[in-house]
Parts: structure tokens; C-alpha cells; sequence
């Protein structure tokens, strides 16, 4: 098939927090085919480090592994975040830029970065003052539409945890040399923590040679 366009999406399923559709899509010739489209909220998740360099995550139960899961302190996006609470917080990308707006991708940083302080806070009871914007991720490209925002947070200081009310979490500290190994004996599966642990890898590196 050659460039194709969508020329009609129908909802067929509906759930309490995501939606899936059929699209149906068509090439320059005329010919048709088929796609499933899965729209979800947006999110962010934020790898934190403490002051002896430790990475802090946190344990939960994921239904889709029955099992728990070490990850990155992450949540969805609200539609409301409150963007003066980012004063203060030094923000740059892993180049040592200032993040900006992506037209093209209507991808703003600066609310993605609210969820991740905001997740930060309620599920460790620490907010970072320092924060380095990695990228956004989609899980499988070619069907979820959600995109998640990765940060590393640094200079951390003390906030209030607050837990929501389905949620229980342990906070755990481990070093770099041990998260990654737990990547390789498959002991974190969550794609996103992934990124963020390797990003962080090479962030320290990098500060390493300088």
C-alpha cells in the first residue's frame, strides 16, 4: 500500500479509563485497511536520585503482570495542573537546554513536568529541584496513542506523601550498578523506568568526564 490516510475511526469499546477505536484507512488507490487505535490519557514518571546517589523507586502490584513491579514514581496527566508551582525548579533537557514547547508534536514539557513533581511527591515524599527532561515514550506506537513524559529529579527535598486510597507502594533505594542489573535478570519489566535508569546511566557518565 502506498501513503495511507484515515478516512474514518468508529468507538467499539469503552472502558473506566481508556477507549478503543477501529480505523479505517485508505491509499492513494483506493485501497482499504483496518487498524485498531487505543486512546488513553497521558502521563509522566519521574526517576529520582537521592543525596548518596541511590535511585529511589517504588513497588506495586500490576494486574497485567499479577505480580509486582519496580518502577519510576509516575501517574497520569490532569487537566488542570497547576504550572506555578514549577518555580524554582531547575529545568533542563539532557543537553543542558532549556525544554520548550514541540509544535509540531504539541508536546509541552513544562506539563508533563507537573505530573512528574506532582507523582514525585505523592508516592515518595520528595520533590526534586533539580529535573532533566529525557523524552516522551509510546508503549507500542503502531496502537496506544498515550505518550509519557521521562525525567530524572535531583536535589531533592522532603514534601508530604500522600497515597490514593487503591494505591499501596514501597519506596525502595537501590544504586545504579543494581537497577541495572535488575533490568537484565528481568526484574523491572516497566518500559518507561527502563529509559529512565539508562538515560541515567549515561547522564552520570557524561558528568563523570567533565
Amino acid at each position: 500500500m502506498g501513503e495511507l490516510k484515515r478516512v474514518d475511526r468508529k468507538l467499539v469499546y469503552q472502558a473506566h479509563r481508556l477507549k478503543v477505536y477501529e480505523d479505517l484507512m485508505q491509499d492513494e488507490s483506493g485501497r482499504q485497511a483496518r487498524y485498531d487505535y487505543v486512546e488513553n490519557r497521558n502521563g509522566a514518571g519521574i526517576l529520582l536520585i537521592d543525596e548518596d546517589g541511590k535511585l529511589i523507586l517504588v513497588k506495586q502490584y500490576r494486574n497485567t503482570l499479577d505480580d509486582y513491579d519496580v518502577e519510576i514514581a509516575a501517574g497520569c496527566a490532569e487537566s488542570c495542573e497547576d504550572l506555578s508551582t514549577l518555580s524554582g525548579v531547575e529545568f533542563h533537557d539532557m543537553k543542558g537546554r532549556i525544554p520548550e514547547l514541540r509544535e509540531k508534536d504539541n508536546f509541552d514539557p513544562k506539563e508533563y513536568l507537573m505530573t512528574a513533581l506532582r507523582e514525585a511527591e505523592e508516592e515518595t515524599g520528595f520533590i526534586p529541584e533539580t529535573v532533566t527532561l529525557v523524552n516522551y515514550m509510546i508503549a507500542a506506537v503502531g496502537l496506544f496513542s498515550e505518550r509519557t513524559a521521562i525525567f530524572i529529579g535531583q536535589n531533592l527535598r522532603e514534601g508530604h506523601r500522600h497515597l490514593d486510597e487503591e494505591e499501596s507502594i514501597e519506596i525502595v533505594h537501590i544504586s545504579l550498578e543494581r537497577a541495572l542489573n535488575m533490568i537484565y535478570e528481568g526484574q523491572i519489566q516497566d518500559s518507561k523506568t527502563i529509559i529512565a535508569i539508562l538515560a541515567y546511566q549515561d547522564l552520570k557518565r557524561n558528568a563523570d568526564l567533565l
